[in-house]
């Protein structure tokens, strides 16, 4: 749990943000940079996999400062509590955006962390690592004011003003419209209808099998709805008590890669492939696969995985 130094070389870039893409399924509304957060202010946004382009790109004007968490494990949101608290205190001097992992993978899968809550900041759309884990109050404040010298050093000294109105995006900017099926999925799951979203995916895919934004998106949701009642200490005794229980796995490996252990999740499930055979086999193979796609297919911890399951199927 250690933050890191910052220097202006910092802003050479922290991770990968080319996978930032408009994603399949979207977990939240399109917002703009100073989009407002449900109690009308912009200090604090909620950022999601379809704004958070626009959140990045609000840095130029003003510092921004985002966690990644999970509703899942109450130490990070008693983190979210904290940040939230340091940026109410700050006046809009930076903006603080908070990201659900659970409910953005894409978000998640950019950053490629393996546990939550961890923190960055934004600066001229450059991203700079701040903390990993919880850190007290007292911690959060003084980084956070290295963030504000570092941001003013390149000029970035803008407010985010509590209650603000979205600026109008610049019409070169504007994202093009969602396919209608996968703007059904979208609309099904800001309801909560995870049902609903499932089934206009699978209209999709019926109706372009080559449709690879509908295949992830269908991923995405299943994972959501396998996972959405769990108990995730219930899950883990369950798994520890028979190693072979495939369902058992399969559980705690869909709870890992929602929490960000995206590689513990693989190494459970090729473990569980090595000592279970038949039917029982192939459904740990088959599920692994399924979350291969959620993930993407290009990634490191993918192709890794990959490599072992072939080890443990031959």
């Amino acid at each position: 749990m250690s933050h890191q130094p910052f220097t202006a070389a910092a802003l050479r870039g922290a991770v990968d943000l080319s996978s930032l893409k408009r994603p399949a399924p979207p977990a939240g509304p399109a917002s703009g940079a100073a989009g407002t957060s449900t109690d009308g202010a912009s200090v604090v946004i909620e950022g999601t996999d379809a704004s958070i382009r626009d959140v990045i790109a609000a840095s130029a004007q003003h510092p921004v400062v985002m966690v990644l968490w999970s509703r899942r494990l109450q130490e990070s949101a008693e983190f979210v509590a904290t940040l939230t608290t340091v940026a109410n205190r700050y006046a809009g001097r930076f903006q603080l955006v908070t990201v659900d992992v659970d409910a953005n993978p894409t978000i998640l899968q950019a950053f490629q962390v393996q546990a939550v809550p961890v923190s960055f900041a934004f600066v001229q759309g450059q991203p700079v690592p701040l903390f990993e884990g919880v850190q007290p109050e007292a911690q959060v404040t003084a980084v956070v004011d290295q963030v504000l010298a570092l941001a003013a050093q390149h000029g970035v000294t803008g407010t985010v003003a509590a209650g603000a109105e979205a600026p109008e995006a610049d019409q070169a900017e504007v994202e093009p419209p969602l396919p209608p099926l996968h703007q059904k999925a979208f609309d099904a799951i800001e309801a909560g209808d995870l049902d609903a979203a499932a089934s206009a995916y699978r209209e999709a895919l019926a109706q372009s099998p080559a449709d690879a934004d509908a295949r992830l998106g269908l991923a995405q949701v299943g994972l959501m709805q396998r996972t959405q009642d769990a108990d995730l200490q219930a899950a883990r005794a369950a798994a520890a008590a028979d190693p072979a229980d495939v369902d058992a796995q399969i559980l705690v490996a869909d709870l890992d890669l929602l929490g960000g252990h995206v590689e513990d999740a693989f190494v459970r499930l090729v473990d569980t492939v090595r000592i279970t055979a038949d039917a029982d086999r192939n459904r740990a193979r088959e599920h692994l696969v399924e979350l291969f796609e959620v993930i993407g297919t290009s990634d490191e911890r993918v192709v890794r995985a990959r490599k072992a399951l072939m080890s443990a199927l031959f």
